[in-house]
């Protein structure tokens, strides 16, 4: 799992940010959702920009498209925290607006196994025998095009591409982890017949899996899926005659169907930003009580401006957030001075203005 998440100077974030799972109060009640962070805040505040943010180390280790950086001067700082079994990760690096490395450095259980100074051209390899790496020609990757002035590659993806690990290796734990974390940007993705989904949807367990689902969220329907003469597939709607699925299907049950093929493709962690924005306030919920019941393992941060989702009924006062236009990230449990218990009517606090000092 993802334990801590850092970023200074990216955007609209010029000072440090912290997302903390392993922050956790003490609550009885809820625990089902403590791999779930619902973050709340104003118009303008980066919550999308602070998902874009922890997004870019999938950028950087897959060669995924970056979202593009912006800082107010020098580099952009992140830090990563994982904990795989008993190995605790640190995984650290700076870049610059064109994206290049300023520095890179790998820690596992408190121990460097690298450091990388791109800037002054200094490097430090004595930790990789820690990883049983030590064998790995480093002068090859100093060596190579990739180490000139117009890209870095990150020597922890040039690592893993190039050294046979086991599979139970804590970087090839790390590299699937990362490889499965992605981002939803409701409203983006609803337009989208994903051709791989509807590849999957052949097989008739997965099929009636999604109408399930579609069900469960208080969408009746039945489905069917049709070959057509070119050879692929497409989705209807089943009535007295077939209804195309994407072009009839209104935006919340685009939304609700972006969704589901990003959980079901068996993501280690989602940003959701603006997750209720097509959802009936108890849809949302069901959607939560979906997550909590189908994908205990899934790390989901959600972003959204719904207060019904606000309460102590499906999630608690450790794993709600408000992000300020300062750039802070605060859990409500420290947004108050009183000790926020199960009975606290946590909408009504956040209306009449409780952690208004927060916003």
């Amino acid at each position: 799992m993802l334990k801590k998440f850092t970023v200074s100077n990216f955007k609209n974030f010029k000072d440090e940010i912290s997302l903390d799972f392993s922050k956790i109060g003490e609550y009885s009640f809820n625990a089902d959702c403590l791999s779930m962070r619902l973050i709340y805040g104003r118009n303008a505040t980066g919550k999308t920009n602070f998902g874009r943010a922890l997004l870019d180390i999938k950028s950087l280790l897959c060669g995924m498209q970056s979202s593009g950086l912006i800082y107010e001067n020098g580099a952009a700082k992140f830090k990563y925290e994982f904990k795989f079994g008993n190995d605790e990760v640190v995984y650290k690096y700076s870049r610059f607006e064109n994206r290049n490395l300023c520095d890179e450095e790998l820690y596992i259980n408190g121990e460097a196994i690298f450091k990388c100074d791109f800037k002054n051209s200094k490097f430090d390899f004595q930790g990789l025998s820690i990883i049983s790496a030590e064998t790995v020609n480093t002068n090859r990757y100093l060596n190579k095009d990739e180490m000139d002035n117009e890209y870095v590659l990150p020597f922890l993806r040039w690592l893993i591409n190039n050294t046979a690990f086991s599979d139970d290796s804590v970087l090839i734990q790390l590299s699937k982890y990362v490889r499965k974390m992605d981002m939803i940007t409701v409203g983006n993705d609803l337009l989208y017949s994903n051709r791989n989904f509807l590849e999957n949807l052949k097989n008739p367990v997965y099929l009636h899996n999604f109408e399930d689902f579609l069900n469960l969220m208080g969408i009746e329907c039945k489905l069917v899926l049709q070959e057509l003469p070119d050879g692929q597939v497409e989705l209807y709607f089943s009535h007295k005659k077939l209804v195309p699925f994407y072009r009839t299907a209104s935006s919340g049950t685009l939304a609700l169907t972006s969704l589901y093929q990003k959980i079901v493709s068996n993501c280690s962690l989602i940003y959701i930003d603006d997750f209720a924005a097509f959802y009936h306030y108890e849809m949302a919920e069901k959607l939560i009580s979906f997550f909590k019941t189908k994908y205990p393992e899934c790390q989901l941060i959600m972003t959204s401006h719904n207060t019904n989702l606000m309460t102590n009924k499906i999630m608690r006062p450790d794993c709600l957030f408000i992000l300020s236009s300062r750039g802070t990230l605060t859990a409500l449990c420290d947004a108050t001075e009183r000790e926020l218990r199960e009975g606290h009517n946590l909408e009504k606090m956040y209306i009449r203005g409780e952690f208004e000092k927060y916003e």
